[in-house]
């Protein structure tokens, strides 16, 4: 069974990280959201979330890739955390999928993994990311084992890409009629 860890840290965007979640879990892919401190994690809006684990009680290698979402605070949060970081670099060293959203994918470029890479971001980041090659126009960028997209508006796209990366098109395809995408970035026909 595929496996995906999530990481939330104060100030996460809400949509960027429930969808994800939701969307993945459809797929029977196991998921589990590590906050990067003990006990509830507050969202940019002030939703309150209790993660199924605190981040430094899992090791990021036991699970096939790495999430970060965006949002404000919680972008810089997750920069400038030491063990978040040094999951990222372990995730990337160790060939895992790293999949970031919005502002997040700033933390990937902080960790110096996107200079070869093609990505996006939040539009309002895409001058903060080092990368080969920052797209302005997709919604969702895949580059070899590395997945970004937008924002908040593009968060269903980016969790279908990661159901087709992590178990395949008709999955993603299946939860896509199933949710009544009217169009997911790929055209899925009824399965």
């Amino acid at each position: 069974m595929a496996s995906v860890l999530v990481i939330l840290a104060d100030g996460f965007e809400e949509i960027e990280a429930v969808a994800v979640i939701d969307v993945l879990r459809r797929a029977e892919i196991k998921v589990v959201a590590a906050g990067v401190k003990d006990g509830p994690i507050t969202s940019a809006r002030g939703l309150r979330v209790i993660p199924d684990a605190a981040l430094d009680t899992v090791r990021a290698l036991d699970f096939d890739m790495l999430v970060l979402p965006g949002g404000m605070p919680g972008t810089e949060n997750l920069a400038k955390d030491e063990l978040v970081k040094k999951m990222v670099l372990e995730m990337s060293e160790g060939g895992k999928y790293l999949a970031a959203i919005c502002a997040a994918p700033y933390v990937l470029s902080e960790a110096g993994i996107l200079s070869d890479k093609k990505a996006t971001s939040h539009p309002s980041f895409q001058q903060k990311i080092r990368a080969a090659c920052v797209s302005a126009s997709e919604r969702v960028v895949v580059d070899h084992k590395i997945i970004t997209s937008q924002g908040a508006g593009t968060a269903v796209e980016f969790a279908l890409q990661l159901v087709e990366t992590l178990v395949g098109r008709e999955k993603a395809g299946a939860i896509s009629v199933a949710m009544v995408c009217a169009n997911a970035g790929v055209e899925y026909k009824k399965v």
